[in-house]
């Protein structure tokens, strides 16, 4: 299956992914750029808190992956471990109807990254977005992303940095 076919395909199905459905979260499109996710979530009974205004855990689950995705798209699976590292989330105010957040990386970034981490080095970008709210255009909340990229080590184990971590388990299923 091609690339594009496939990158399709997860926005598609990611849409239907049990946590983001059962939140309300929606990939609405990429609007033809390959290094951006515009992500919304409409205020629904089933994301209310308490106080009648959006869920402080829908909001960043709806920031989880995207810059991960990106990052992977651009650099390939095949070749670069992409995790998540670290994030955090400031709520500024209450999210009291529809929010969006965009996630974009430049492509000049993807470039930079990739190049540092050919050398076999760990490089761990930050990356920040904000959540708003659609009607009045105010940031409901900032979120901070730390990703971990580094190049895949080979088959006989080695990589350029020898204190790099561990590639990710294979399914043990």
């Amino acid at each position: 299956m091609a690339r594009r076919s496939l990158d399709e395909l997860i926005l598609r199905v990611i849409n239907f992914y049990p946590p983001y459905l059962g939140a309300g979260i929606r990939v609405v499109h990429r609007k033809g750029d390959a290094f951006t996710f515009h992500v919304e979530m409409a205020l629904r009974f089933y994301n209310r808190n308490a106080f009648g205004t959006q869920f402080g855990g829908s909001l960043y689950a709806m920031c989880d992956p995207f810059y991960c995705f990106l990052l992977l798209r651009h650099l390939g699976r095949e070749r670069f471990v992409v995790w998540d590292k670290a994030a955090s989330i400031e709520f500024r105010r209450p999210g009291k109807g529809r929010v969006f957040a965009r996630f974009h990386i430049p492509p000049e970034t993807v470039e930079a990254i990739r190049l540092q981490a050919e050398t076999g080095a760990k490089v761990e970008p930050v990356l920040e977005t904000d959540v708003f709210d659609v009607a009045s255009g105010e940031v409901v909340a900032h979120v901070v992303k730390t990703l971990y990229v580094r190049k895949k080590r080979d088959s006989g184990g080695a990589t350029a940095d020898p204190g790099a971590a561990p590639d990710p388990p294979k399914n043990r299923a």
